[in-house]
């Protein structure tokens, strides 16, 4: 890989505040065009690597450079950031508040004006265009804030937790602008905990656990480190006890199996079919990233807030 092909490189990371070692000697890159996922139970540095990467901590150690330096606002990098703590003028109409922050991005009035109004109305928010932003729900004020971030059409994308709150709808809105920003070429890093969309987006991920890598390749690479073939199963009725597979996950209408060392998809779907079982979806593939997620993190998963101590973030 040639250092044109790498936007994002962090090399050799450490991240300390105070006695506290929040990052350990992390190494990873993204490279231009791809989607990345940056994955890790709450607590683990994701936020703090990212505060980092931008400049707004300074590290410990090591090197974290955008498209090949040290990132500073204004260096000529068209990034687009979105936080997980949300940041708009709420006192503010919706169509000024983005208009402002296109001006601070290098639009003329007039052209962030016009985009503005585009978006709202791609977003189902042209009605709200002169609602003061603290009027909307949060869902709404997020859409405004993910405007926001893609107006300029930068290249880097980088998005802390962008569907949260979201509902379905919204949520399917979301990933198809973030499609949209990856067919026109941008690099998109996602800090997420919505598996299904790491599994449908992203080209490699990073799984941090307690500052460290815990894995880091492909989507598939990770899958098959933590475990063999699975079966995503939709189905009714009851699941027989089997020497074929062991049941990963089971809900009313839906299971995941993991099949044992030298089994095969096609007896257990028969094995499915004597017992009774009716398979309305039988998909063999690898388990689930959700699974992956478990099996690194287990309890640590719904441990709440960043590693980084409160003090330092003031």
């Amino acid at each position: 890989m040639t250092s044109t092909d790498c936007v994002l490189d962090v090399r050799d990371f450490r991240m300390d505040f105070g006695a506290t070692t929040v990052i350990r000697d992390l190494s990873f890159d993204v490279r231009r065009g791809e989607t990345f996922g940056l994955l890790g139970s709450n607590g683990c540095g994701k936020t703090t690597t990212i505060r980092a990467l931008l400049g707004i901590y300074t590290p410990t150690a090591g090197t974290l450079l955008v498209e090949g330096k040290r990132y500073e606002p204004g260096s000529g990098v068209r990034l687009g950031y979105l936080p997980e703590e949300r940041g708009l003028y709420k006192k503010e109409p919706v169509l000024d508040v983005m208009t402002y922050f296109g001006r601070l991005k290098g639009m003329t009035r007039s052209a962030a004006q016009t985009w503005s109004q585009g978006y709202l109305e791609a977003v189902g928010l042209s009605s709200h265009a002169k609602l003061r932003l603290d009027k909307l729900s949060g869902g709404q004020q997020q859409k405004v804030q993910l405007g926001v971030t893609i107006m300029n059409d930068p290249d880097i994308l980088i998005l802390d937790e962008p569907t949260k709150g979201f509902d379905p709808v919204n949520r399917r809105l979301l990933m198809d602008l973030i499609e949209e920003r990856r067919r026109a070429g941008a690099t998109i890093v996602i800090i997420t905990h919505q598996m299904e969309e790491v599994e449908r987006l992203c080209d490699r991920i990073l799984l941090l656990k307690d500052g460290k890598a815990e894995a880091y390749g492909t989507v598939a690479d990770v899958q098959d480190q933590y475990g063999g073939q699975a079966i995503r199963l939709g189905f009714s009725g009851v699941l027989p006890t089997s020497t074929h597979f062991r049941v990963v996950s089971a809900e009313t209408n839906y299971a995941e199996l993991e099949l044992t060392e030298g089994s095969e998809p096609t007896p257990v779907l028969r094995e499915l079919l004597d017992a009774g079982v009716e398979v309305r979806s039988f998909d063999a593939t690898r388990i689930s990233l959700d699974e992956v997620f478990l099996r690194v993190y287990g309890a640590e998963a719904s441990t709440e807030g960043d590693a980084t101590p409160r003090q330092a973030v003031a």
